[in-house]
């Protein structure tokens, strides 16, 4: 089975979809609530501080408002799995600049400008069909964009928690939606094995292994 048959054969719909993501925006929106208000220069991630951090994990919400209003033509990515292998994505230059920039936009006060674009998320999304978008990779379906969306807040919920000190309990239905994106993304690099592997106890994972 190809790749754009098997994840078309395990695919949620539109409306589970969104349902999930609103529900990660949600988690990430409450750790945002709890975290120190003198803490936001401290490290965050690498050369990020919490405050840049906290910035690049809104832009999964902010990139999604966007994009709605960029319609797309045809697909020329097939999944979300398929975003992340877009060449350059992660390396991209730009990465960073975005995230200070939006770090610096969440402004005083980072909960009420989260809380803003969780209000239109939650007005508009449920209104939407699955129809192509133009996303940073490409043109995609937005029930293919918005898996990785769920995945970058699950994941990087987990990234401002650990700095912060502090735990997030991250919905099970969300952890497990970031989980399968994350061995999809491993199957289709040719890592699914190694994965399994580890998974299993029969063998670690080289050092610094990532999907992303």
């Amino acid at each position: 089975m190809g790749e754009t048959a098997m994840a078309a054969s395990h695919r949620r719909n539109l409306r589970e979809e969104i349902a999930l993501y609103l529900t990660a925006a949600r988690c990430f929106r409450d750790l945002l609530a709890r975290l120190p208000v003198d803490g936001w220069d401290r490290p965050g991630l690498g050369e990020w501080s919490i405050r840049t951090l906290a910035g690049h994990t809104s832009r999964a919400l902010s990139t999604v408002l966007t994009y709605l209003d960029r319609p797309a033509d045809r697909v020329e990515v097939e999944s979300a799995a398929a975003y992340y292998r877009t060449p350059g994505l992660a390396s991209s230059p730009e990465v960073t600049p975005r995230a200070v920039q939006a770090g610096e936009q969440l402004g005083d006060e980072p909960v009420a400008a989260v809380d803003a674009m969780l209000a239109r998320l939650e007005a508009r999304l449920p209104q939407e069909t699955d129809r192509v978008i133009s996303t940073v990779a490409g043109g995609m379906r937005l029930g293919d964009y918005l898996p990785t969306r769920i995945f970058e807040l699950a994941v990087h919920s987990l990234d401002l928690a650990a700095a912060c000190g502090t735990e997030v309990r991250l919905p099970a239905d969300v952890e497990l939606a970031a989980g399968e994106l994350a061995l999809r993304i491993a199957v289709g690099r040719g890592d699914g094995a190694a994965l399994l592997l580890a998974l299993t106890g029969r063998r670690s994972l080289p050092q610094g292994f990532s999907v992303v």
